[in-house]
């Protein structure tokens, strides 16, 4: 379980005055899909950072697991079982999808198994399994393979950051199949960053977070009409997609 404990996080600007991006904000976290929703700005992405390990809280406590985690760096998390997929993944030049796969699964892998990610997550693995890495992959391509490396390894905590973004409706709609899949199949929890009304349609809890604080919190049910009326600070859908 991820548990938030009063936690803050405030950087200074260019003027030298202190900034408040996340402030005081406690949750406990066990549900296996919770997806985050908000205005643009409202601490949302940061809050994600803070939960893998890519920034680190100014105040209160991270725990995961009962394991205070507040000051560990993003790879101690990971060895715990936190996983971290960023709005746009990062491109490897001279590593294939063979070695990404490999190398989060942790251990040596056959060809077989391999596939098998690619498989679960609407790839043709004879096409990809030994593509570099590298521009010739489009965005919804590469946010497949990277929720493949997370089905590889197999963590409690598999963090999201809008991975709408940047991708096509094509796209977009089989990423929504290959959540629903990963909801079937995963141990752990799933926690999306997103404004998408058809991924929080999936969610099972859907927290808001404006101007840095828990707005709302609930099930979908509770949450998601307040949203789509655009009560609290909730009005943040998009439809783009």
């Amino acid at each position: 379980m991820l548990e938030l404990q009063n936690v803050s996080f405030s950087v200074t600007t260019e003027k030298g005055e202190k900034k408040d991006i996340v402030k005081n904000v406690s949750l406990k976290i066990d549900e296996r899909f919770v997806a985050i929703t908000g205005p643009n700005g409202g601490g949302k992405s940061s809050l994600a950072k803070l939960i893998s390990g890519v920034y680190q809280p100014t105040g209160g406590r991270i725990l995961f697991d009962g394991t205070d985690i507040t000051d560990m760096p993003i790879t101690e998390r990971a060895r715990l079982g936190i996983s971290f997929a960023f709005q746009q993944p990062v491109r490897f030049k001279g590593l294939t999808v063979r070695d990404l796969i490999t190398l989060a699964a942790g251990k040596k892998i056959d060809m077989t198994t391999a596939c098998g990610y690619l498989s679960e997550v609407g790839l043709c693995a004879r096409d990809y399994i030994d593509r570099e890495l590298n521009a010739s992959l489009s965005g919804g391509e590469l946010k497949r393979i990277e929720i493949a490396m997370i089905l590889a390894r197999g963590t409690k905590l598999s963090v999201f950051d809008e991975p709408e973004a940047g991708i096509d409706l094509w796209s977009f709609n089989n990423l929504i199949n290959v959540f629903r899949n990963m909801y079937e199949k995963v141990q752990g929890s799933i926690l999306i960053i997103s404004h998408q009304e058809r991924i929080l349609n999936i969610a099972d809890r859907i927290i808001v977070i404006a101007d840095g604080e828990v707005r709302e919190d609930g099930t979908r049910e509770k949450v998601l009409p307040n949203v789509m009326n655009g009560n609290e600070a909730c009005s943040v859908l998009t439809s783009k997609l």
